[in-house]
């Protein structure tokens, strides 16, 4: 619904090409961005160059709201993972639309709270020593949002990269995870049973 009353109120849709920085780390908030098509990485990296994966949105789902509600810098860079058509909503437009639409209020609570569970569950896992045990968590909220026979369409390195994890460690989990049927391997592709 958002996009298409983005689209019906002519906001303007910017095109990012794989790789391509939507908004850095420490930079101002100027706007919520919304995805029409494509993914969007939410990345930090640490003093040693290694990335932590923070988020990863799709199409129809937005994001950078938080640093802009509360007027703060972002704590993370958002690069485009594929080619991706994204709508800007600056600051005045976004607010007016939270006043106008509580529908939309009320879904913004919604994501908001995922997120913050989200972000509670992966530091109590990281807390957590045992690479078991993170990859199983993380692996069972991301599935949670498939339907049975869908694939997760995420890297080893993604995954590894949002776990703090080595990817090597990652592969050696999944492999053995799919063993004892969390799910299945279809040509090294994980696949919700």
């Amino acid at each position: 619904m958002t996009i298409k009353y983005l689209l019906d109120n002519k906001f303007k849709i910017s095109l990012y090409k794989k790789g391509d920085v939507v908004y850095e780390c420490g930079a101002m908030p100027r706007a919520v961005y919304f995805i029409k098509s494509g993914r969007v990485k939410m990345v930090t990296v640490n003093d040693d160059g290694k990335e932590f994966i923070q988020g990863i949105f799709k199409s129809n789902e937005l994001f950078g709201e938080p640093a802009l509600l509360l007027h703060k810098p972002y704590l993370a860079h958002t690069i485009a993972t594929q080619d991706s058509e994204i709508i800007a909503v600056n600051a005045e437009e976004f607010t007016g639309m939270l006043k106008e639409n509580p529908d939309f209020s009320m879904n913004l609570i919604h994501i908001l709270s995922n997120r913050l569970f989200y972000k509670s569950m992966m530091l109590e896992e990281l807390a957590n020593e045992q690479a078991d045990h993170r990859v199983v968590t993380l692996l069972k909220h991301l599935l949670a949002d498939l339907n049975s026979g869908e694939e997760l369409k995420l890297t080893r390195q993604q995954i590894a990269d949002m776990s703090g994890l080595r990817i090597e460690t990652v592969i050696r989990i999944i492999k053995k995870l799919s063993v004892l049927k969390e799910f299945k391997l279809i040509r090294g592709k994980i696949v919700k049973i």
